[in-house]
Order: C-alpha cells, then structure tokens, then sequence
C-alpha cells in the first residue's frame, strides 16, 4: 500500500458526515494518540457493516473520542441501543461533548470504566460488539462477550496486524503478544468464522456461529 493508494481510497469512499469530519479534526487538535481515531475510510467500513447488520444492540470496547462509536450507530434498528465503554475518565468530557452535538448521541450510553467490570452487569444479550480497547488481554475481551452473543451475531476487532508486528518474531511486547494469542484463538475457535482485513492496522470480522 503507498500513500497514492490510500489517497485513491479515500477520494473513491462515500463522504463521512460533517460531524465526523469535524470530530477527527478536533482528535488530532486536542487529544493525545490521535493516530488512533478510526478515520473516513474505516469509519465508514465500520457504518456500512453496522447498516447491513441492522443490530439492535451494539457494543463497543474503548471508545478513544467516540469517532467508531457515531459510525456503528448508523446502522442501529429503530429500537437500537449502542453501549460505549471507556477506561481514560479525563477523555469523558471530550466524548459527550460530541454525542451531545450528534442526532444520533440519544441512542449511545457511554460507561467509563474497565470493560471487564462494566460489561457483565449490563445483562445485554449482543448483536454486534466491536473490541478496539487494551491489545494486551483482547482474548479475555472475546471471553467476556462470547456468551453474551446472539448466534449469527458479529464480533469486529481492530488493530489485529499491529503494524505488522504479528509476524515479527523479534517482537514480543505485552501487546504483540497479545494480539497473536487473539488472532491464533479466534482461528481454532468451534463457534467463530473468521476473516482478516488488511486495512490500516488489521480489522478481523468475526461470526459467531453457534
């Protein structure tokens, strides 16, 4: 992939909304990492299997500024609800302010907390659920969510080739590490389909079969 590639893509994608133009913008402006805001092309990957889903209830794991969170919730059923869970409580401010400004923002509840303690109280059964938060323990994530699936429901975790890092035999951080225990569990797992997308970081699109 060059750069004259990616710019193709973008300009060859569907616009994202106004918001969501201005939301990146401010990302980078105002908060730290903001490398790590989805972005035009993945944001609107991310709306565009939320729209075809249709869920009713999605869930997201580490909402950063809410950029994915607005995309996924593009696609909710008429009674659909979007749950958001954030550890970083100094990014809350940040995040509600732009739920806040989005028609959309009536139809996310946002939890700031570990997703290991605030999802299983929740007592949601999941059509959708998107893993983007601690790379170091996203099986203990796919753990947590597997039971609380519907069947046929899908499960998309981003950052899965972590710039390549995955087939980097030198590399062995906690989060490499992680990320290849994840992709080797999702692979030989009885109820999961699963497909990787070279996209950015490595968007891996689950389905839960049984």
């Amino acid at each position: 992939m060059t750069s004259e590639l990616d710019d193709y893509i973008a300009t060859h994608t569907s616009e994202e909304p106004r918001l969501l133009r201005d939301l990146y913008r401010a990302t980078y402006l105002e908060r730290l990492y903001p490398r790590m805001c989805s972005g035009h092309v993945q944001g609107r990957i991310l709306a565009m299997l939320s729209q075809m889903i249709r869920p009713r209830r999605v869930l997201e794991l580490g909402t950063f500024t809410g950029y994915s969170a607005l995309c996924l919730a593009e696609g909710l059923a008429d009674d659909g609800q979007l749950h958001t869970v954030e550890i970083d409580d100094e990014a809350e401010g940040f995040i509600r302010r732009w739920f806040d400004r989005s028609e959309l923002g009536s139809r996310i509840t946002l939890h700031i907390g570990d997703a290991l303690e605030v999802v299983p109280g929740l007592g949601e059964e999941w059509d959708l659920v998107y893993i983007d938060a601690n790379k170091r323990i996203y099986r203990q994530y796919l753990d947590m969510v597997l039971p609380m699936m519907r069947k046929g429901g899908f499960i998309i975790a981003d950052n899965t080739l972590w710039d390549g890092k995955v087939t980097d035999q030198s590399a062995t951080d906690a989060q490499t590490r992680g990320i290849r225990d994840f992709n080797d569990y999702v692979t030989s797992h009885p109820r999961l389909e699963s497909v990787i997308l070279p996209l950015r970081d490595g968007l891996s699109l689950l389905r839960v079969k049984s």
